[in-house]
């Protein structure tokens, strides 16, 4: 896996063994960032299910302001810290060790507000929702905000929760990719 666009091109990340996560492919990456292309720079970015941290850091590649990443798999906080050093990008991200399908309550002071949401939750484990549910709560949201969502074909978006509407959805051999916009 690698940084596929920007300041950062080319340049490995590292990953983590087991089934913990699935990291998403290079090609359905390039096509996510194709789509926002120009919403990423100055951006304020989350990272939610972040696995590797690869799509924030590619936000923070291709010249978003910050990335916050958030995920609870004490194997992923470490990639994602080792891969924030390796990209020499500390000063622009965070990393929060949370829940996201409990709460969001980690982003009640989130200043700024985000512009851009990845959300990546495990497939298959009736995530999304519980997960969208929490960042539309959360408040953290800027106005016209984009999120998108990585997700299995069986997951449906049918009711975005108030505040969030569905925009677009494309897919990507096994995967959907749901936008939404606040």
């Amino acid at each position: 896996m690698r940084i596929i666009g920007g300041e950062l091109k080319g340049k490995k990340l590292a990953l983590f063994r087991g089934t913990a996560i699935r990291p998403t492919a290079d090609r359905t990456r390039e096509a996510v960032f194709n789509i926002i292309a120009a919403k990423v720079p100055v951006a304020n970015v989350l990272d939610l299910f972040a696995g590797t941290g690869a799509f924030g850091l590619e936000a923070l590649s291709r010249g978003a302001v910050a990335a916050v990443f958030i995920d609870n798999a004490p194997s992923a906080i470490a990639t994602i810290e080792k891969n924030i050093t390796a990209c020499r990008v500390p000063d622009r991200a965070r990393v929060i060790n949370w829940d996201i399908i409990r709460n969001l309550n980690c982003l009640a002071s989130a200043s700024p507000a985000f512009d851009i949401v990845f959300l990546d939750p495990p497939y298959n484990r009736n995530a999304v929702a519980p997960a969208l549910r929490n960042l539309a709560r959360s408040g953290a949201l800027s106005p016209g905000a984009t999120v998108i969502v990585e997700h299995a074909p069986s997951e449906i978006i049918a009711d975005p929760p108030a505040g969030l509407a569905l925009s677009d959805q494309r897919r990507y051999g096994k995967t959907l990719v749901s936008f939404l916009t606040s």
